[in-house]
């Protein structure tokens, strides 16, 4: 007998996320936290378009919206000179296809408190002050020792427990990749009652080290975010640069900017999620969206075979996460080297698929061979959202179209995490076998750590 069927550890947006999917499933769990109190501070406060979706389905995008703000436009201070931006990413039209196209700006305590409101009701909460110490395999599931003393027995055991993740050291797992920045960067959240709230202010060549500060949607809040501690202390560097007096700090803290990440993400029925198993710069606000997809791809696989699903569902876990993870990392570098603002589909993840997984193709060629789909050296469209009755039959094609030299056919899933295996009917796309372009993790894993 299991004390229950799955411990999470660490409370964070990706420990939440994975609370209220298996508390929807009417899934046993405990979500346990080391802090005593919720985390205060903004730190991952962009929300891209793909986890607004993820949200939807969650029941909480509505308090997200109403919480947040657009992300503001830059104002670059320069001496005397001032010079205004467009906003990271620019403005999009909401579409049918894409309905939430612009990234989201909240603050990471604000959307953590709105997941724990979610997962109260839901009836479930998070118990803090309680730390994952060790564990031990059983006969049939884990058996996870507490801080407290206690002795939990599980089935399965997911470390959403951040960076120095207690959980990914427990299995002897390392996190390998690059440090960016031999020097902490620094992050704070201050209070500016007389700094102009609608612009993202940035100072380039301060003294001591350039200085952004970034409104919050909450009022006269800012954060912000300089590459190294302010020698003179935050008060005074501020004051220098934008003549305004810090009236109050919320909340600092400093970082080392790094992409790091683990080579697998599952030992046994032990799981990593979030940043447990992978570590992001802040440049294309991707950890905290990247968290929060894994738990949310992670969700139903454990509830699927806790309710008699085959164990093999779980291995699609790692298949499908690991090359998003390194992916994004590699993108994450990229954008930390160059500098770059420009955002598109690759930052706001509108481009994550899982195509390639197992459960997204399923062989047809002897249907394609009927209908003369196959010839020598063919291309083949994509079709994407077309109703599985006629995917075979339809040839038009919506806006987006892809061309692929295709050794052979599948038919896809539309498994993304628009669905993410919902008991539902699903889309289907035409696209290629996963067996025949299949890529090796360790070569996602080499290029992102390049």
């Amino acid at each position: 007998m299991y004390d229950t069927q799955v411990m999470i550890v660490g409370a964070g947006p990706t420990g939440l996320t994975l609370g209220i999917e298996l508390a929807g499933r009417s899934i046993s769990f405990r979500l346990i936290d080391a802090a005593e109190a919720p985390f205060r501070g903004s730190r991952g406060k962009g929300i891209q378009p793909r986890t607004l979706e993820v949200f939807e389905d969650l029941g909480i995008l509505r308090a997200i919206l109403k919480a947040g703000a657009q992300y503001p436009g830059f104002r670059v201070h320069i001496g005397p000179l001032s010079l205004r931006l467009g906003p990271m990413g620019g403005r999009k039209q909401a579409t049918e296809g894409v309905p939430y196209p612009n990234l989201w700006l909240l603050p990471q305590y604000r959307t953590e408190q709105i997941l724990r409101e979610r997962l109260a009701q839901l009836g479930a909460q998070v118990e803090f002050g309680t730390a994952f110490e060790r564990v031990s395999p059983d006969h049939r599931g884990v058996r996870v020792h507490l801080s407290s003393g206690e002795l939990v027995t599980a089935q399965y055991l997911v470390g959403c427990d951040g960076g120095h993740s207690a959980v990914r050291k427990a299995l002897g797992l390392a996190l390998r990749g690059d440090t960016l920045h031999a020097e902490a960067a620094f992050v704070a959240d201050v209070n500016l009652e007389e700094l102009d709230h609608t612009d993202w202010h940035v100072w380039p060549f301060a003294k001591g080290g350039s200085i952004a500060l970034c409104p919050l949607p909450d009022a006269s809040l800012f954060q912000l975010m300089s590459p190294r501690e302010p020698v003179e202390g935050i008060e005074a560097a501020i004051l220098r640069a934008t003549g305004c007096q810090v009236r109050q700090i919320a909340w600092s803290s400093m970082y080392r900017p790094a992409v790091r990440m683990v080579d697998q993400l599952r030992v046994g029925r032990v799981f990593l999620a979030g940043d447990a198993a992978h570590l992001h710069p802040p440049t294309g606000g991707q950890g905290l969206n990247t968290g929060v997809q894994d738990a949310y791809n992670l969700g139903w696989k454990l509830a699927q075979v806790l309710r008699g699903g085959p164990e093999s569902l779980l291995d699609t876990y790692e298949a499908e996460r690991l090359p998003v993870a390194a992916a994004v990392l590699g993108l994450s570098k990229q954008l930390y080297r160059t500098r770059s603002l420009k955002r598109g589909e690759a930052t706001n993840q509108l481009r994550l698929h899982y195509r390639t997984s197992t459960l997204s193709f399923v062989d047809i060629l002897p249907a394609c061979k009927r209908r003369g789909f196959l010839r020598s050296r063919m291309l083949v469209r994509s079709l994407r959202w077309v109703p599985p009755t006629t995917a075979l039959l339809q040839r038009r094609t919506t806006k987006r179209l892809h061309f692929w030299p295709c050794p052979a056919i599948g038919l896809v899933d539309g498994n993304d995490s628009r669905t993410n295996g919902r008991e539902k009917t699903r889309p289907y796309i035409l696209g290629l076998n996963a067996e025949a372009l299949r890529p090796r993790f360790g070569n996602y894993i080499r290029k992102a750590s390049r």
